[in-house]
């Protein structure tokens, strides 16, 4: 609170750090985390992030043209060449060489180093070297060169090559087309003008769009291509968008129908259908979870797509109620008294007067909805096994990433960045009305 002089107070001011803090220790790791799904596992493992615009020391392990490029000259057999061209990288300067991975730094650029079949290896700078022996040079592959060079900054989109597909942009243009179909459907639902040919121009585009690419692209065998990429990033990708878009409409949908009606319908037993949802609220998600899976087993569900979408409708049905019912509590009874006075149906008030009016608060809840179930992974391993026998989510996906292939940062942090961003883009997009939905569902 200010003072008198109007100076900020100390807890203003102590507020305001606090805030500033917390954005940046968010922000930081997510910078990091987009700038190195940019770059190359060399680089990764040479220098931090915030480095990634300067040239870096890599130490490299190059090799010299095979055997059979050797020619004779003056009695001794020799090897010319450049390292860099022989692996097919850019030109680097070269500042320390070595023949031992243990000492990369015995030799400086135009020293002759020994090899251990007696050969001798001369190698400047840039990378040029001659490799002359007495005998002929046997075996199959050239001899080895460790090498300490300055590596200019390189960015590459290889990794989200493996990490969503070669096939990315009809990914993309296909979630765009699904998006527009969405949006057209939404907006007819929620209008209360009648249906006109503007509401129908996105579904029908989005519907041209996807059998465009469908016809075009050739959807089953790019799926099919994309389900080859290393490890299984793509599939997962597309597999947890399967999950998440039903698991989040389902549920509003449903809520929505339950909200209005334990708040503008009269029958017997609503106050106790709304204590009932109040106290699933405190009931722990892991409670749940065998019960719930052996109904479906006994139900002939299975795990599956269907299996888990109906374990999230489950699982956030009684929050989505109660901020939806809420929400609808305190909306203007004159309007639903003077619309039913007029012959209008529940339903007609439902869609035409209920849904638009209380689309702050279902934008709320699609958020947190989306956000928990893009995130989840306890859900996801107990109820769901798709065609290929695995769970293939993107957080398990990345699980996998850290205990088998630990290497591979730059796959690591591609896939992370991914799995973020999608949510930070439904956030963003629907903030403005998250606080007032929630505000208005919470205390109303």
């Amino acid at each position: 609170m200010d003072n008198i002089a109007g100076h900020k107070s100390s807890l203003t001011w102590a507020v305001h750090i606090s805030v500033v803090l917390l954005v940046a220790l968010w922000l930081f790791p997510t910078v990091g985390l987009f700038v190195s799904s940019f770059r190359t596992a060399d680089q990764i493992a040479s220098s931090g992030w915030w480095n990634a615009m300067f040239p870096t020391e890599q130490s490299l392990t190059l090799r010299t043209a095979d055997p059979d490029a050797q020619v004779q000259q003056d009695g001794v057999y020799v090897i010319e060449g450049n390292l860099f061209a022989v692996e097919g990288r850019d030109p680097a300067p070269i500042s320390t060489f070595g023949i031992s991975s243990r000492d990369v730094s015995a030799f400086q650029p135009g020293d002759t180093a020994e090899l251990r079949d007696g050969s001798a290896l001369t190698l400047q700078a840039n990378g040029d070297y001659r490799l002359v022996s007495a005998e002929e040079i046997t075996g199959t592959r050239g001899s080895r060169v460790f090498v300490s060079a300055e590596i200019p900054p390189e960015f590459t989109l290889r990794n989200y090559d493996t990490v969503l597909g070669q096939d990315v942009v009809q990914r993309l243009l296909m979630f765009v087309g699904a998006g527009l179909v969405l949006w057209g459907v939404a907006r007819f639902v929620l209008s209360s003008q009648p249906p006109v040919v503007a509401q129908a121009l996105p579904v029908v585009a989005g519907l041209a769009l996807m059998a465009a690419l469908a016809v075009g692209f050739g959807l089953s065998s790019g799926a099919a291509e994309g389900a080859q990429t290393t490890d299984d990033m793509a599939r997962a990708f597309l597999s947890t968008l399967t999950v998440t878009i039903p698991a989040t409409i389902i549920p509003i949908v449903v809520a929505a129908f339950a909200a209005y009606a334990l708040a503008w319908m009269d029958f017997p037993g609503r106050a106790l259908l709304i204590a009932f949802v109040v106290g699933l609220l405190v009931v722990p998600l892991q409670l749940a979870l065998i019960p719930l899976l052996k109904l479906h087993l006994s139900m002939g569900i299975g795990k599956g797509y269907l299996g888990v979408w109906l374990a999230h409708t489950g699982f956030g049905l009684p929050l989505a109620v109660y901020l939806l019912r809420n929400y609808m509590v305190g909306l203007p009874r004159d309007i639903i008294e003077n619309a039913r006075v007029d012959g209008a149906t529940e339903f007609q008030i439902f869609t035409k007067i209920i849904l638009p009016l209380s689309f702050p608060a279902l934008a709320s809840f699609a958020i947190f909805q989306f956000l928990w179930t893009w995130n989840d992974l306890l859900v996801a391993k107990v109820f769901l096994i798709d065609a290929s026998g695995q769970t293939t989510v993107m957080t398990n996906q990345i699980v996998e990433l850290l205990g088998t292939r630990g290497g591979n940062w730059e796959i690591l942090a591609t896939a992370a960045f991914v799995s973020i961003a999608v949510p930070l883009v439904v956030f963003f997009a629907m903030q403005r009305y998250l606080v007032r939905g929630l505000l208005a569902g919470s205390v109303k």
